[in-house]
C-alpha cells in the first residue's frame, strides 16, 4: 500500500525539507497542498519552483498528487473562500486556482488534483448551488481532459457535497465523466456516513482516485492521530485491496510536531496493514492495532 503524507501537516517546513523527511521515514509519496508556503500558484517564479520540486520528487522516489484545500489561499479573511458555489466573480477565482493546480500537477507528473465544493452560501438555494457546481465542474473537467489529469472530488462534512451520496449525485449530474474521480477521507466515513468504514470504502472503490486517512470519532469532524479516535483500521485497509493510488495521512493541525507525528503515523499504518493481511489469511479481524 502506498502511504503518503499531506504537506499541509508540514506547513512549518520548507517543502524540499518536508519531502526529504517523508522519504527518510519510508513514505511512498506526498500530497502537496498548494498554498503560500508550498508551491504558491500565485508567486512570482512559481514555474521554476515547480520544476525544482518535480526534480526533487524524482530524486527521492516519491509519487505525488496535488491538493487545493489551503485555508486562506485566496482570501486572507475568510477560510476556504471563495468557492465554486459563489457568484460568478468568486467562483471564477476558485476555478482559476484549480486551473493552475491542473497545470502544476501536469508539470509535477501528478495524475490527480483534489478539490471540494465549499459551503452553500446562505443566499443561494440548494438547487442553484448544485447547478453552479455542475456548471463549473464541467469546465474544469474539459481542462483536466486536455492535460490528462483526474479531478478527485472530496466529500467534506458541512459542505454542499458532504458525503458519498453527494458525490454520487454530482457524478450523475456530470454524466459519470471519466475524469471525475473521488477523494475518500477515511475519517470522514467514520464521522458522517451511515455505514461502517469498510462498507464505505467498498462503495467508493470504483471511483477512487485519492485517499486521505486519519482517525476520527462519530459526529465530530476533528482529524486525530491514529489510535485517538474510533476507527478500526485493519478492516478499512483490507477494503482498499486493489486500489493503487496514494493513501495520504492528513493531520494539518499537527505541524508543530510534524516529523514525529509522521513517524508515528507510518509505524501505525504499517502495523495496521500487516494486521489486515493476517486477518485476510484467516486470523480474527477487528482487534485493532496496539
Amino acid at each position: 500500500m502506498n502511504f503518503a503524507y499531506c504537506t499541509n501537516g508540514f506547513s512549518d517546513h520548507r517543502l524540499p525539507e518536508a519531502l526529504a523527511i517523508l522519504a527518510d521515514l519510508g513514505y511512498s509519496g506526498a500530497a502537496i497542498t498548494l498554498d503560500h508556503g508550498h508551491l504558491d500558484p500565485y508567486a512570482a517564479g512559481s514555474a521554476h519552483e515547480v520544476a525544482l520540486i518535480a526534480r526533487r520528487l524524482g530524486e527521492l522516489g516519491l509519487r505525488t498528487v496535488v491538493e487545493t484545500g489551503g485555508r486562506y489561499t485566496l482570501d486572507p479573511w475568510r477560510k476556504h473562500h471563495p468557492t465554486l458555489l459563489d457568484d460568478d466573480a468568486g467562483a471564477a477565482r476558485r476555478a482559476d486556482l484549480l486551473s493552475r493546480a491542473l497545470r502544476i500537477a501536469a508539470d509535477l507528473g501528478a495524475p490527480v488534483v483534489h478539490l471540494w465544493s465549499g459551503v452553500r452560501p446562505a443566499e443561494v438555494t440548494e438547487a442553484e448551488a448544485w447547478a453552479r457546481l455542475a456548471r463549473w465542474c464541467e469546465r474544469l473537467l474539459d481542462e483536466a481532459d486536455r492535460v490528462g489529469i483526474t479531478l478527485a472530488f472530496e466529500p467534506e462534512p458541512g459542505m454542499l457535497v458532504g458525503d458519498l451520496a453527494g458525490y454520487e449525485r454530482l457524478r450523475g449530474l456530470l454524466g459519470g465523466h471519466h475524469r471525475l474521480g473521488l477523494t475518500l477521507d477515511i475519517g470522514h466515513c467514520q464521522c458522517v456516513e451511515p455505514h461502517d468504514v469498510p462498507e464505505c470504502v467498498r462503495r467508493a472503490l470504483p471511483y477512487l482516485a485519492h485517499v486521505q486517512i486519519e482517525d476520527m470519532r462519530r459526529g465530530v469532524h476533528e482529524h486525530l492521530e491514529f489510535g485517538a479516535g474510533e476507527i478500526d483500521f485493519p478492516p478499512a485497509l483490507a477494503a482498499l485491496d486493489g486500489y493503487r493510488g496514494l493513501v495520504a495521512v492528513e493531520l494539518a493541525r499537527h505541524g508543530h510536531a510534524a516529523p514525529e507525528v509522521a513517524r508515528r503515523s507510518i509505524d501505525f499504518l504499517r502495523r495496521a496493514y500487516e494486521r489486515s493481511r493476517l486477518d485476510g489469511a484467516g486470523r480474527p479481524a477487528g482487534e485493532g492495532v496496539a
